[in-house]
């Protein structure tokens, strides 16, 4: 079994990701149904499953095609700029969806809910939502009396040069590096958390020296010391909870 979905997954991620141009995504946009590069594209999965399959499970084979033809045209039909980015993760998702039942199909399997929905699985879910999102949160409420200091409307005009932001950046960035430390320390990797600090002190703090803005590189540090303090406390106590679940 293992050897098929290795197979199957091999041949799914070189069509869709590798073997498949620009322009084939762009003209497969403009021209939805009727782009013959859809139809190139389910023949490139086609002619990859054969050979990963070494010419076996042909079942499987047209299960994985007929699908992926039939999902890929309904994200064409139904994608517009608003809902493009969640069609793209609902159509991988389906098309790993359909490769585990082809799998199915030759090699019966079951999966033990009871077992999945367990107490570590919900301590480790628990612990990435409050080193994620709750986090985030919580350095936004203890930053905020900072914000009337810091966005004066000196500190505006002295910041102006330096370029806005993306929309929510410091946002993800933040919810991304506490994530790295908290898979570090339970990796056991405390020197990888330093060099995570050292290569956000070399692109954040640099650019805020230049402007020479002292107020807005106090208020970084502040929620940076924040958000790696939090997660290095999360991972802490994710490990001490975790010694007493049997």
């Amino acid at each position: 079994m293992t050897l098929l979905v290795l197979q199957l997954l091999l041949a799914h991620f070189i069509g869709d990701f590798i073997l498949q141009p620009a322009k084939w995504v762009v003209h497969k946009k403009a021209y939805k149904l009727k782009s013959k590069y859809l139809y190139y594209h389910i023949t490139v999965h086609f002619l990859l499953l054969l050979l990963c399959t070494v010419f076996n499970y042909f079942g499987a084979i047209a299960l994985i095609v007929i699908s992926h033809l039939i999902i890929d045209g309904a994200k064409l039909v139904f994608t517009t700029p608003k809902n493009e980015r969640l069609l793209f993760i609902l159509d991988q998702l389906l098309h790993l969806a359909f490769i585990a039942i082809a799998v199915h199909l030759y090699y019966p399997f079951n999966i033990p809910l009871h077992e999945l929905i367990s107490p570590k699985l919900l301590l480790l879910l628990l612990f990435l939502i409050l080193v994620s999102f709750v986090s985030a949160i919580l350095i936004k409420i203890l930053l905020a009396p900072y914000i009337q200091i810091l966005f004066t409307e000196e500190d505006k005009t002295a910041t102006a040069d330096e370029g806005a932001s993306l929309p929510n950046a410091g946002k993800y960035i933040g919810i991304l590096e506490r994530l790295f430390v908290f898979g570090f320390i339970l990796a056991n990797q405390w020197a990888a958390i330093g060099l995570l600090i050292a290569a956000k002190s070399v692109f954040r703090f640099g650019d805020l020296n230049k402007g020479n803005n002292r107020k807005l590189t106090e208020y970084v540090l502040i929620g940076t010391l924040l958000s790696f303090g939090l997660a290095i406390l999360s991972g802490l106590g994710y490990k001490a909870i975790l010694s007493f679940i049997p």
